[in-house]
């Protein structure tokens, strides 16, 4: 099976990490479907390592709730539509949290980071380059969540991100295949945030993250188109 996790993402993560990232995104994706089984020698057999790495990518798993341990493997649980809007809901907390210590600090650096990263997400859709515009939309909102040095705020980010991650990278690969006009938009709401950081305007941010969140549910048809290509693309190998 062609991996989906990306490669070049991988570059300093355990083995066991590297396993759960690619087992995650099979979950979110629907390629493993709740409800399966999974085994470590099987597992193992696949990516070519011990039960180790394995037994640690599926202990990072049950802790992002994805699968239910069990005796030398585990059963699939799965992400639902419910969920995922959950996880935007705390993002949408955290965000909201973070603009009001931004508010009383000079934001001068952090908008032209975020500048910096808004120009590479423009780069990365001018090549149809999902996988890079992914990595860039997280690394925006990371940034935001970073500067007020809040550690258990970054504490909960990372915690969210790696779920989050995977998902956000399948939905924007389906969007670019489908919808590829609607990259203007979503650009058109990152500059809406960094003006609002930058005229530490309330009202504009506000705005602003009801404009990136409002598109969770269109994020969501994305992922069940993600998972509808992906179903295809397996039948087409099997035959």
């Amino acid at each position: 099976m062609k991996y989906l996790y990306p490669e070049k993402w991988l570059a300093r993560v355990s083995t066991g990490e590297r396993v759960a990232c690619e087992l995650r995104m099979r979950i979110i994706s629907g390629v493993i479907e709740s409800g399966t089984r999974l085994s470590e020698n099987k597992i193992a057999a696949e990516f070519s390592v011990s039960r180790s790495p394995v037994r640690e990518a599926l202990k990072i798993l049950a802790a992002e709730k994805l699968i239910r341990l069990e005796r030398m493997g585990a059963i699939v649980i799965g992400l639902t539509e419910k969920e995922i809007g959950e996880i935007y809901d705390v993002r949408l907390l955290i965000e909201t949290f973070v603009f009001e210590r931004l508010v009383k600090a000079d934001v001068n650096p952090l908008v032209k980071d975020l500048s910096k990263i808004l120009e590479m997400m423009k780069v990365s859709i001018k090549y149809q380059d999902a996988d890079e515009f992914s990595l860039q939309d997280v690394l925006f909102h990371e940034t935001i969540v970073r500067s007020i040095h809040h550690s258990y705020i970054l504490m909960i980010w990372n915690n969210l991100k790696p779920v989050m991650e995977s998902f956000i990278l399948l939905s924007m690969r389906a969007r670019l295949k489908e919808k590829y006009e609607d990259f203007t938009r979503i650009l058109d709401n990152h500059e809406l945030y960094i003006q609002a950081i930058q005229t530490k305007d309330r009202a504009l941010m506000i705005q602003s993250l009801h404009h990136n969140f409002d598109d969770v549910q269109e994020k969501v048809e994305d992922l069940w188109l993600s998972q509808q290509m992906l179903s295809k693309g397996a039948e087409l190998e099997d035959d």
